[in-house]
């Protein structure tokens, strides 16, 4: 008895995309979105810039009732809102996200770096333990000296 192998042409494989791309599945979008944090964003609509400006994505989320929301400098971004996104590099090598629905497209070009910040992250960390360090010092002594005998 012998079980028949798929062959590599019926396995279908996952996309692999790297820096620039079309993403259609709504979770990978998603995925992409939620770590970008602060943008600038250009909004055309039929080839004709709209809006442009600066935000913080503070939300991403997919549900088919809720808008997409861009106001006050902050981004609350529907997936459900955008047919597909398109992922590529600027002229000077920087990352951008076209949110695309129809002759709408919503640019996202992060202002923020995760290798930037991954390191500035380690400098708060460092910073942090240092300032705990000392007020703990401060309340051992401060403790020592409650215990005191002799102390007025």
């Amino acid at each position: 008895m012998s079980h028949d192998q798929p062959s590599s042409s019926q396995r279908s494989l996952a996309p692999c995309i790297v820096d620039t791309g079309t993403v259609i599945n709504k979770q990978d979008m998603h995925r992409l979105l939620t770590d970008i944090g602060r943008v600038r964003y250009v909004h055309t609509q039929d080839g004709v810039l709209t809006n442009q400006g600066e935000g913080c994505i503070l939300e991403v989320f997919t549900d088919a009732l809720r808008a997409t929301l861009v106001a006050n400098h902050a981004m609350y971004l529907n997936v459900q809102s955008f047919d597909y996104m398109e992922l590529g590099l600027t002229d000077e090598n920087e990352p951008f996200f076209d949110l695309i629905q129809e002759s709408r497209t919503l640019r996202l070009l992060p202002l923020t770096n995760h290798l930037m910040e991954e390191h500035s992250h380690d400098l708060n960390a460092a910073a942090l333990e240092a300032v705990v360090a000392e007020v703990l010092a401060a309340g051992w002594d401060a403790q020592i000296d409650d215990e005191d005998p002799f102390s007025l």
